[in-house]
């Protein structure tokens, strides 16, 4: 199965809207003041969020920048196995989001490596997000449930041999049957 073009055309789909709906965020709100969608239940507030979700590891950037890093590799790495379009399309998506908050903490102010996030989704006073976020806790919630109804997203890895089973698979080929 091809899964480049697919996946690489998904997540810069997802990284495309993240930063167009940050950007109009920075043009069309001001910081902290809230803009009401659904009344309280859903608003627009501009908010700069130098940590993870719900605000954790604030004054942590560099930090949260190292685990974007990591996260974007291992997403890469492991989309190679990926079963299906359904897997394409989520590591696509999961990968957009992990990129699009990565470019933030890379290019953002205060600076390189610790940049902050910028946020503009008020859920109900809970916490503040963005596409990337709804992007990376989407795509977490579909493979919970797919991991809760054992439907996997990943075709094994490939198994290695031992030096002793090669060498014994070795000795077998090109053999005369006996007898």
């Amino acid at each position: 199965m091809t899964w480049r073009p697919a996946l690489w055309l998904v997540a810069l789909v997802v990284i495309a809207l993240d930063q167009l709906t940050k950007q109009w965020a920075l043009t069309a709100l001001e910081p902290g003041e809230k803009h009401a969608v659904l009344g309280d239940l859903l608003s627009f507030q501009l908010v700069f969020n130098s940590g993870a979700a719900f605000s954790l590891g604030d004054g942590y950037t560099w930090v949260m920048t190292i685990v974007a890093v990591i996260v974007t590799i291992g997403i890469v790495y492991f989309a190679r196995r990926a079963q299906s379009r359904l897997a394409i399309a989520l590591f696509g998506i999961g990968l957009g989001g992990a990129v699009g908050n990565l470019i933030d903490r890379l290019l953002r102010e205060p600076g390189f490596g610790q940049g902050h996030v910028v946020d503009m989704i008020n859920y109900n006073g809970w916490f503040v997000g963005n596409v990337a976020d709804l992007a990376i806790v989407g795509v977490a919630a579909v493979v919970l449930v797919m991991s809760l109804t054992n439907r996997s997203l990943l075709a094994p890895a490939p198994r290695h041999e031992s030096a002793d089973e090669a060498q014994s698979s070795d000795a077998t080929v090109g053999e005369e049957p006996r007898g």
